[in-house]
């Protein structure tokens, strides 16, 4: 039986139906329609254990990967490696981003200048809806007897390895923020039209929701960076390692807000 119908509906047998002009022009939805890529939100992350790793930088490689009118605060960098154990839409998978503190006005956040994943699914829904500059590469989040190894890997180079000390002081989940707010992702959209016209210059803004930290450990760190042209991490500088936190957490990606949009302001 042919999946459309003679009138273009799709047939009774599949269950499904052609999406009409309206189904399109609404928010939420994504290609290809009978088995779309893009997740609808909200979506829950379960049992994630995330490696946190905070380095001092360089303040003028950090106000360089910002775009304006952004601006940097302090000199710290931090990366996320992420050991998603079950997420709904994705699966398991590994992710990383890396982030800077910024500022819009009396707006807080984290920039990410380069985010690595291991899921496609996860690189189309963040490149497409936040506008986060996701690549596909291989992420390991592992424990070597009494070591925390965390790796990115991108085109057979090792881009950037951080360590920490296993479970070693116990910390309060407050304590896994000491330089800026990460939890508010600070995101540069940039989409065009298929003629070559800009059609999307947004600053995005998004937060976790439903956060629920079930246990967190600090102490010393270190990171290292290796460069790669296809994903440069190796452009923020390690001046100092400072601290780092092994946490595992459940929350929710929920929609989020723009915050600057260049196409409708006057320059």
């Amino acid at each position: 039986m042919p999946l459309l119908a003679e009138d273009g509906r799709v047939s009774a047998r599949w269950g499904l139906r052609r999406p009409t002009e309206g189904d399109i022009r609404a928010g939420g939805f994504s290609t290809p329609w009978d088995a779309p890529t893009i997740p609808p939100f909200p979506f829950r992350f379960r049992n994630a254990e995330i490696l946190t790793l905070y380095w001092r930088t360089d303040p003028e490689a950090m106000a360089f990967l910002l775009p304006p009118p952004l601006e940097p605060v302090g000199d710290v960098a931090c990366v996320h490696i992420y050991k998603m154990n079950d997420t709904d839409w994705l699966g398991p998978y590994g992710e990383a981003n890396v982030m800077v503190g910024a500022r819009l006005g009396d707006r807080m956040g984290a920039y990410s200048p380069y985010l690595a994943l291991s899921s496609d699914v996860g690189v189309a829904h963040g490149r497409e809806v936040h506008g986060q500059p996701k690549k596909l590469a291989n992420l390991s989040l592992d424990y070597r007897g009494d070591l925390v190894v965390g790796r990115i890997e991108r085109n057979g180079i090792d881009v950037l390895t951080g360590t920490m000390a296993y479970k070693q002081r116990a910390v309060s989940p407050d304590a896994l923020k000491p330089h800026f707010d990460f939890a508010t992702n600070l995101n540069l959209k940039a989409v065009d039209h298929i003629d070559g016209r800009p059609a999307i210059r947004q600053l995005t803004s998004r937060r976790l929701s439903e956060v629920v930290v079930h246990e967190a450990w600090g102490g010393p760190c270190t990171v290292e960076l290796r460069p790669n042209a296809q994903l440069p991490v190796f452009r923020l500088p390690v001046v100092e390692p400072l601290e780092g936190f092994l946490w595992r957490a459940d929350f929710t990606l929920v929609p989020g807000e723009i915050i600057h949009d260049y196409l409708t302001v006057s320059p």
